[in-house]
């Protein structure tokens, strides 16, 4: 049995480890994992459909907690102890909630002290006690009616006064929520606090940078926990803006992000089928490799050749996709070019950002002439892939991958195509 520590709008954990609200979904997903051997039985829990309209839960069912992520933002916004039998709780080191110790309304208001009159909800047969970032359920329909309130007489129209002194004795916390706030029901997910950051950088949010052609870059707004002369860290987080573009040198890149989390070096191009005569075009000796930035949720593609920039990718790490909670969510947005009687128009209605759905694209942009490809994700271990596959569509020098709910799973980007002398100067350099 999990023995934890509460701490009001901020966590709950022991010393091994801690939730915090803030907490983006994939360091709580690499917590659960660490610790497999302890907290076992997880679900993961979300619409499929629309999951956008719907938090997104981490359901420890063995333990009773839930961990109930922002569906946009995907940090933790709400901690939920659903069943108070399943884990032992603390507050300041001292026990409310043990084998021995039971949590009635006398031992929240021992440990607690005291607060405002609570509410009762008389569908659910709750009675819900607020502390500041805190909140108990207790369960009211083991006795025979509903608690009675008292009207203030300084004020008639307030019906809660005394509320918490007139539930009976005994009644036994059935819920326990941690928030940000003061009210449950409004609560969003704060800010990630700095014992998250890790050393990272985070994307705040990515701008792609185009012509009319087609994408030219991205401008990134990057956050990170900052440091302190002699590399100490300090209390501030500190936000920079860097912008990298197509034809931009390895070196070029990682004088403005910093080192990839991983080199991905390609084994093959799977969509060589789909260019231009693909049978002639001159086999490389080398690979293209890509920088993988899993916090920023983006991919860089390299040349093999000339080690220059060729190709983004940016995810947007929708729950239901073969790779979903690998990348953190790029908060994206892209300008569409749109060209109506023969003009060309590109204003804040032609956006296409993280949340964009595929048939809102195709209203500005009209259905595509060609048909999508159809993809299908699988290891080379395990070739199942039980979310089905995706569909790309080709547009304006980028790739859309869209899933079965008409959400963007993806989308590429590509450089404008090599001219005639760089396409003979990179063919002579690679034959040498």
């Amino acid at each position: 049995m999990l023995d934890l520590e509460v701490v009001p709008e901020r966590s709950l954990g022991n010393e091994q480890w801690e939730f915090a609200l803030g907490m983006p979904l994939a360091q709580s997903v690499s917590i659960l994992q660490k610790h497999c051997r302890i907290i076992k039985n997880v679900q993961v829990l979300y619409s499929e459909q629309t999951p956008l309209s719907h938090d997104l839960i981490l359901n420890l069912t063995q333990d009773g907690i839930k961990l109930l992520f922002d569906a946009t933002n995907q940090r933790l916004k709400v901690i939920e102890v659903y069943d108070l039998g399943k884990v032992k709780l603390k507050y300041c080191g001292v026990h409310f909630n043990s084998q021995a110790i039971a949590p009635t309304i006398e031992q929240i208001d021992q440990s607690f002290g005291a607060t405002h009159p609570g509410v009762y909800n008389a569908a659910e047969q709750l009675f819900h006690l607020n502390f500041r970032g805190l909140s108990f359920s207790f369960q009211l329909d083991q006795w025979n009616e509903a608690p009675k309130y008292e009207r203030l007489p300084w004020h008639p129209n307030f019906a809660m006064g005394l509320a918490s002194l007139q539930i009976p004795h005994g009644a036994m916390v059935r819920r326990m929520h941690i928030y940000t706030g003061n009210n449950l029901q409004e609560t969003r997910a704060p800010v990630m606090p700095l014992a998250c950051f890790l050393g990272n950088i985070f994307a705040e949010r990515v701008d792609v940078l185009r012509d009319q052609a087609g994408p030219l870059g991205l401008k990134l707004r990057l956050v990170t926990a900052g440091c302190a002369p002699g590399g100490v860290t300090d209390s501030k987080v500190r936000s920079v803006e860097r912008s990298i573009f197509f034809g931009d040198s390895c070196q070029d890149v990682l004088g403005a992000l910093g080192s990839p989390h991983k080199v991905f070096y390609k084994s093959e191009d799977k969509m060589k089928i789909h260019s231009p005569s693909p049978h002639k075009q001159v086999p490389s000796k080398c690979n293209d490799y890509f920088f993988n930035y899993f916090t920023l949720g983006v991919d860089i593609l390299f040349d093999s050749t000339s080690h220059l920039v060729k190709k983004f990718v940016l995810h947007t790490n929708y729950p239901g996709h073969y790779n979903f909670n690998i990348y953190h969510r790029c908060d994206f947005k892209i300008p569409l070019v749109i060209k109506r009687d023969g003009a060309v128009s590109q204003t804040d209605d032609c956006i296409l950002t993280t949340y964009s759905k595929w048939d809102q694209i195709q209203e500005l942009l009209g259905h595509p002439m060609e048909k999508p490809v159809v993809l299908h994700r699988s290891s080379s271990a395990n070739n199942t892939n039980p979310f089905g596959s995706t569909f790309c569509f080709g547009l304006q020098r980028m790739i859309f991958e869209v899933m079965q709910n008409n959400h963007i799973a993806s989308v590429t980007l590509y450089g404008a195509p090599p001219t005639a002398s760089q396409a003979r100067a990179e063919t002579s350099s690679s034959s040498q």
